[in-house]
Protein backbone atom coordinates (compact mmCIF):
# COMPACT_ATOMS: atom_id res chain seq x y z
CA UNK A 1 0.00 0.00 0.00
CA UNK A 2 1.23 3.56 -1.09
CA UNK A 3 1.05 5.80 1.93
CA UNK A 4 0.86 9.22 0.60
CA UNK A 5 0.56 13.04 2.07
CA UNK A 6 -1.75 15.64 0.38
CA UNK A 7 -1.36 18.84 0.90
CA UNK A 8 -1.84 22.95 0.55
CA UNK A 9 0.76 24.81 2.09
CA UNK A 10 2.25 28.46 1.54
CA UNK A 11 5.62 29.56 1.46
CA UNK A 12 5.90 29.71 4.95
CA UNK A 13 4.56 26.15 5.55
CA UNK A 14 0.91 27.54 6.69
CA UNK A 15 -1.65 25.54 6.66
CA UNK A 16 -4.24 26.63 8.59
CA UNK A 17 -5.28 29.76 10.65
CA UNK A 18 -8.21 29.03 13.28
CA UNK A 19 -8.95 25.30 11.90
CA UNK A 20 -9.69 26.71 8.33
CA UNK A 21 -7.72 27.06 5.23
CA UNK A 22 -6.60 30.35 4.61
CA UNK A 23 -7.36 30.71 1.02
CA UNK A 24 -9.61 29.52 -1.47
CA UNK A 25 -8.27 27.60 -5.03
CA UNK A 26 -11.18 25.79 -6.51
CA UNK A 27 -8.72 24.26 -9.05
CA UNK A 28 -6.85 22.93 -5.73
CA UNK A 29 -9.67 21.43 -4.69
CA UNK A 30 -11.28 19.70 -7.46
CA UNK A 31 -7.53 18.38 -8.22
CA UNK A 32 -7.82 16.81 -4.23
CA UNK A 33 -11.00 15.17 -5.08
CA UNK A 34 -9.52 13.55 -8.58
CA UNK A 35 -6.85 12.20 -6.92
CA UNK A 36 -8.35 10.89 -3.40
CA UNK A 37 -11.71 9.62 -5.44
CA UNK A 38 -12.31 6.14 -4.16
CA UNK A 39 -9.33 5.89 -1.86
CA UNK A 40 -9.40 5.98 2.43
CA UNK A 41 -8.29 9.24 3.70
CA UNK A 42 -6.85 9.46 7.03
CA UNK A 43 -6.94 12.93 8.81
CA UNK A 44 -7.24 14.01 12.58
CA UNK A 45 -10.36 15.09 14.10
CA UNK A 46 -9.86 18.25 13.73
CA UNK A 47 -9.89 18.53 10.28
CA UNK A 48 -12.72 15.98 9.90
CA UNK A 49 -14.45 18.80 12.06
CA UNK A 50 -13.38 21.57 9.90
CA UNK A 51 -14.81 19.88 7.22
CA UNK A 52 -17.59 18.95 8.77
CA UNK A 53 -18.91 15.65 7.11
CA UNK A 54 -17.85 13.02 5.22
CA UNK A 55 -16.56 13.02 1.52
CA UNK A 56 -18.46 11.40 -0.73
CA UNK A 57 -16.52 8.85 -2.69
CA UNK A 58 -14.16 8.19 0.39
CA UNK A 59 -13.50 6.18 3.19
CA UNK A 60 -12.46 8.83 5.85
CA UNK A 61 -10.87 6.82 9.06
CA UNK A 62 -10.69 9.87 11.50
CA UNK A 63 -7.62 9.37 14.27
CA UNK A 64 -8.37 11.09 17.82
CA UNK A 65 -6.66 10.44 20.89
CA UNK A 66 -10.42 10.71 22.10
CA UNK A 67 -11.38 7.04 23.18
CA UNK A 68 -15.17 8.19 23.16
CA UNK A 69 -15.14 9.83 19.76
CA UNK A 70 -17.60 8.51 17.28
CA UNK A 71 -18.83 9.87 13.78
CA UNK A 72 -21.29 8.43 11.59
CA UNK A 73 -20.39 6.84 8.29
CA UNK A 74 -16.76 7.24 9.39
CA UNK A 75 -14.12 4.98 11.11
CA UNK A 76 -12.50 6.26 14.22
CA UNK A 77 -9.14 5.10 14.97
CA UNK A 78 -6.56 5.53 18.12
CA UNK A 79 -2.67 4.89 16.33
CA UNK A 80 -1.07 5.45 12.92
CA UNK A 81 -0.97 1.70 13.34
CA UNK A 82 -4.52 1.17 13.54
CA UNK A 83 -5.19 3.43 10.84
CA UNK A 84 -2.69 1.51 8.40
CA UNK A 85 -3.92 -1.56 9.03
CA UNK A 86 -7.89 -0.32 8.70
CA UNK A 87 -6.85 0.98 5.22
CA UNK A 88 -4.91 -2.21 4.65
CA UNK A 89 -7.70 -4.67 5.44
CA UNK A 90 -9.88 -2.76 3.52
CA UNK A 91 -7.84 -3.45 -0.01
CA UNK A 92 -6.65 0.16 -0.59
CA UNK A 93 -3.86 0.48 -2.82
CA UNK A 94 -3.09 4.06 -1.57
CA UNK A 95 -3.78 5.77 1.58
CA UNK A 96 -3.48 9.53 1.50
CA UNK A 97 -2.93 11.49 4.88
CA UNK A 98 -4.89 14.77 4.74
CA UNK A 99 -4.00 16.34 7.95
CA UNK A 100 -3.38 18.47 10.27
CA UNK A 101 -0.18 19.39 11.22
CA UNK A 102 0.12 16.81 13.84
CA UNK A 103 -1.23 14.36 11.83
CA UNK A 104 1.39 15.20 8.82
CA UNK A 105 4.13 14.85 11.45
CA UNK A 106 3.02 11.31 12.41
CA UNK A 107 2.77 9.94 8.90
CA UNK A 108 5.74 12.06 7.48
CA UNK A 109 8.50 9.32 8.33
CA UNK A 110 6.12 6.56 6.61
CA UNK A 111 5.21 8.50 3.48
CA UNK A 112 5.90 7.26 0.14
CA UNK A 113 4.88 10.08 -1.64
CA UNK A 114 3.41 13.55 -0.89
CA UNK A 115 0.85 15.40 -3.48
CA UNK A 116 2.17 19.11 -2.51
CA UNK A 117 0.31 21.93 -3.79
CA UNK A 118 3.04 25.10 -2.61
CA UNK A 119 0.35 28.76 -2.77
CA UNK A 120 2.34 31.30 -3.78
CA UNK A 121 1.34 33.83 -1.03
CA UNK A 122 2.53 34.00 3.20
CA UNK A 123 -0.28 33.94 5.27
CA UNK A 124 -0.99 34.47 8.92
CA UNK A 125 -1.05 30.88 9.54
CA UNK A 126 -1.29 29.39 13.23
CA UNK A 127 -0.78 25.79 11.52
CA UNK A 128 2.32 24.28 9.42
CA UNK A 129 3.10 21.70 7.32
CA UNK A 130 6.35 19.84 9.28
CA UNK A 131 9.82 20.66 8.22
CA UNK A 132 10.88 17.69 6.02
CA UNK A 133 14.81 17.40 3.87
CA UNK A 134 13.93 18.04 0.17
CA UNK A 135 17.10 15.55 -0.92
CA UNK A 136 14.95 13.01 0.12
CA UNK A 137 12.50 13.31 -2.44
CA UNK A 138 12.35 13.48 -6.37
CA UNK A 139 9.90 15.67 -7.30
CA UNK A 140 8.15 13.72 -10.71
CA UNK A 141 5.40 16.55 -11.82
CA UNK A 142 5.18 19.84 -11.37
CA UNK A 143 2.27 22.05 -12.58
CA UNK A 144 1.91 25.62 -12.10
CA UNK A 145 -1.16 27.46 -11.80
CA UNK A 146 -1.85 31.14 -12.39
CA UNK A 147 -4.78 33.57 -9.66
CA UNK A 148 -7.91 33.78 -11.35
CA UNK A 149 -11.58 33.95 -11.00
CA UNK A 150 -11.79 30.98 -8.66
CA UNK A 151 -8.47 30.82 -7.75
CA UNK A 152 -7.54 33.47 -4.78
CA UNK A 153 -3.95 33.02 -5.73
CA UNK A 154 -1.01 31.54 -7.92
CA UNK A 155 0.00 27.92 -6.99
CA UNK A 156 2.37 25.30 -8.01
CA UNK A 157 1.09 21.38 -7.63
CA UNK A 158 3.87 19.29 -7.38
CA UNK A 159 4.01 15.43 -6.62
CA UNK A 160 7.54 14.21 -4.69
CA UNK A 161 8.25 10.59 -4.53
CA UNK A 162 10.63 9.56 -2.05
CA UNK A 163 13.94 8.54 -3.27
CA UNK A 164 14.90 4.88 -3.00
CA UNK A 165 17.38 4.52 0.10
CA UNK A 166 15.63 7.73 1.53
CA UNK A 167 13.57 5.85 4.30
CA UNK A 168 14.11 6.53 7.64
CA UNK A 169 12.45 3.96 9.00
CA UNK A 170 11.84 0.50 8.56
CA UNK A 171 7.57 -0.40 7.46
CA UNK A 172 7.83 -4.37 7.59
CA UNK A 173 6.20 -4.11 10.89
CA UNK A 174 2.57 -2.39 8.98
CA UNK A 175 2.08 -6.12 7.06
CA UNK A 176 2.17 -8.06 10.10
CA UNK A 177 -0.08 -5.31 12.32
CA UNK A 178 -3.41 -6.75 12.85
CA UNK A 179 -6.31 -4.28 13.77
CA UNK A 180 -8.54 -5.30 17.27
CA UNK A 181 -12.28 -5.53 16.28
Amino acid sequence: MIISLIVAMDENRGIGKNNRIPWHLNSDLKHFKVITMGHHLIMGRKTYESIGKPLPGRQIIILTRNLSYSVGNCLVVHSVDEALAVARSGGESEVFICGGSTIFTKFLAFADQIYLTVVHTKTQADTFFPIYNPEEWLESEVTHYEAGEKDQYPFTFKRLIRRVGARPLDKSWITRYKPTQ
